[in-house]
């Protein structure tokens, strides 16, 4: 039987565009950020952005390895800021800014179709329901959960910047159980990724994982392709299938 869903956020909950106009955006808000703290940056807005960028992506790809996942001022100073030796001191108090906006300013997001509706049912049928998601951001989740009015369904959110491991390492994953009193046999795991949602979720051995599909994230999982690669139990394309899921799911086990 399941009684609990934890979900995915980026790409699962909410939709992610990247844009060219939002990366500049973005580029000249972290100049101004560092101006204030006294650091000027040279690089026109452009450059700036994809220095930003790889070096977050250097970051992601090493955190893949070692499933470690850094504090916002030691990911910035180490990593993405590395080439400008910028102290704590002045790092301390824009690192979580920084690192919010890396998701809220750098992409457009919007709320998946039938969100709310989606949770509401799976709330009325007595599921326990929680979050599990990779993050920079100590605020991000909260905000944008907040904003699009479904906060309140979500007792737990765990963020592996906090955890200090990230997907898909199954010890974030029992954490999140532990915290929401689930077990395994009696959990479901919902995101958008083979690579960290559904290797994941099997590292863990819950009793279900669900992919929402989302071609914008297919690069992500291109070496998890073979007849070997995990699979879900389910793909959907909306959130509003999951209730049904679940129902049936937990009807054949009665």
């Amino acid at each position: 039987m399941i009684d609990t869903v934890l979900f995915d956020i980026g790409g699962t909950l909410i939709k992610q565009k990247r844009s060219a106009q939002r990366s500049l955006l973005y580029s000249r808000f972290v100049k101004q950020t560092l101006s204030e703290i006294g650091i000027d940056i040279t690089l026109d807005d452009q450059k700036f952005f994809d220095r930003i960028y790889s070096n977050q992506e250097t970051y992601k790809h090493e955190g893949e390895t070692t499933f470690r996942e850094l504090p916002p001022i030691e990911v910035w100073r180490d990593n993405i800021l590395r080439e400008y030796d910028i102290t704590i001191d002045k790092l301390e108090h824009v690192a979580e800014s920084l690192s919010f906006t890396y998701d809220y300013i750098r992409m457009e997001n919007s709320p998946r179709p039938n969100l709310r509706q989606s949770l509401e049912q799976l709330r009325s049928m007595g599921l326990k329901l929680g979050i599990i998601t990779n993050t920079i951001s100590k605020t991000f989740a909260e905000h944008i959960l907040n904003e699009y009015m479904v906060l309140p369904y979500f007792p737990v959110i765990v963020k592996s910047c906090e955890f200090g491991i990230r997907k898909p390492h199954p010890a974030i994953f029992q954490h999140a159980m532990n915290l929401i009193g689930s077990t395994r046999e009696t959990t479901c795991y919902v995101g958008d990724t083979i690579s960290r949602d559904v290797l994941g979720s099997r590292n863990a051995g819950l009793a279900m994982a669900i992919k929402i599909r989302n071609s914008s994230i297919a690069h992500r999982d291109t070496a998890f392709q073979g007849s070997d690669a995990p699979k879900a139990d389910f793909e959907i394309d909306d959130l509003i299938e999951i209730p049904e899921i679940i129902e049936t799911f937990n009807k054949e086990r009665t």
